[in-house]
C-alpha cells in the first residue's frame, strides 16, 4: 500500500500581546462595592487604569453585572463586571477616570 502525503495549511495571525486601553498601575486600595444600591461590602483594588480596575471581593461576582465601586477621595463610580473568578474581578468603568483623579488614587495606593 502506498503512502499518501496530504498538504495542510492553516492561516495564523501574530498574536496581540497588549490589547489593554491603557497600562494598569499595581495598587493596593480599601473601597467598598454596592450592587444596586443595595448591599455595600469591603473589596480591595489590586490593579487600577483610568478604564477599569481588579478587585478582591469576600463575596463572587458575576460576569456582565453593574457595580458601584466606591474609592476613596473619588465616590461611587458605576462599572460593569467584565471578568470573574471566585472572588476576583476585573471591572470596567462606564466613564474613564480623569487623569487628576487616577493619578492621585495610584500615588494613595502605591505598593
Amino acid at each position: 500500500m502506498e503512502a499518501r502525503q496530504i498538504n495542510i495549511s492553516a492561516e495564523f495571525e501574530p498574536a496581540v500581546m497588549n490589547r489593554r486601553r491603557s497600562p494598569r498601575a499595581p495598587v493596593s486600595l480599601d473601597a467598598k462595592l454596592g450592587r444596586s444600591g443595595l448591599d455595600r461590602t469591603l473589596c480591595r483594588v489590586t490593579d487600577l487604569s483610568p478604564e477599569g480596575a481588579r478587585i478582591s471581593t469576600y463575596s463572587a461576582l458575576k460576569k456582565d453585572s453593574v457595580i458601584w465601586l466606591t474609592l476613596p477621595g473619588a465616590g461611587q463610580i458605576a462599572a460593569t463586571v467584565r471578568w470573574a473568578d471566585d472572588f476576583q474581578a476585573g471591572c470596567l468603568f462606564h466613564r474613564p477616570l480623569p487623569d487628576h483623579l487616577y493619578e492621585a488614587l495610584v500615588d494613595v495606593g502605591a505598593l
